[in-house]
């Protein structure tokens, strides 16, 4: 026992004290070691759900006005048509929206326990894509982003999203309250080189 207490005081002073590549490229490989086999396991036991933490990926819930009543005269119109006033959506969760490189925590959710309103993650398409989006019908199930004219279906985006019917199976989990704003563009960075130009930025 003392021998390990020994062995772990030398791997602690190595990777805080010792100032070289090598211990930086231990911190490293040990930090990645836990937050995928130990924070991610636990946080998914204690959600309920594979994906406990989500970055937002797009600016498909962007809203690009922070007064509300302007926002919903410039969007309103389509959920007038599909029977969801202004009244109904300042009652919903984020009615104002939310930007790309957000991080959200996401709580595992049954399809019966979903609202009109509720900020749902799926995957969908024929890349098998987590969609972040806002609930706007029960029957079936679907979905819409609050800064997309038109809801995602199979024959109008090309890797052919449906969230016009949402099955159980498809469904990852439900968006909570708790935001860490624009936190995600740490991983995001990396990956927008190879993005549309269309889809490159931040949301403005």
């Amino acid at each position: 026992m003392n021998k390990f207490a020994d062995n772990l005081k030398k791997l602690w002073n190595f990777i805080w004290k010792e100032d070289s590549w090598i211990s930086w490229a231990v911190f490293i490989v040990l930090v990645y070691i836990i937050i995928k086999f130990v924070f991610f396991p636990v946080m998914s036991f204690i959600t309920g759900t594979s994906l406990p933490l989500a970055i937002v990926e797009s600016c498909s819930m962007y809203h690009d006005n922070k007064n509300f009543d302007s926002w919903w005269d410039n969007n309103g119109q389509w959920y007038e048509n599909n029977k969801i006033t202004k009244q109904d959506f300042e009652s919903f969760t984020l009615k104002s929206g939310f930007s790309k490189g957000d991080i959200f925590f996401v709580l595992g959710v049954k399809k019966e326990d979903i609202k009109v309103g509720d900020v749902i993650l799926f995957s969908s398409g024929n890349q098998n894509r987590v969609i972040i989006h806002r609930v706007v019908s029960l029957d079936p199930l679907g979905t819409k982003g609050d800064n997309n004219a038109l809801q995602f279906n199979k024959m109008n985006n090309a890797e052919q999203i449906d969230e016009t019917n949402i099955h159980d199976s498809q469904i990852v989990g439900r968006v909570t309250k708790g935001r860490i704003p624009l936190l995600g563009w740490i991983k995001l960075i990396f990956y927008e080189p190879f993005r549309s130009h269309s889809e490159r930025g931040f949301c403005k």
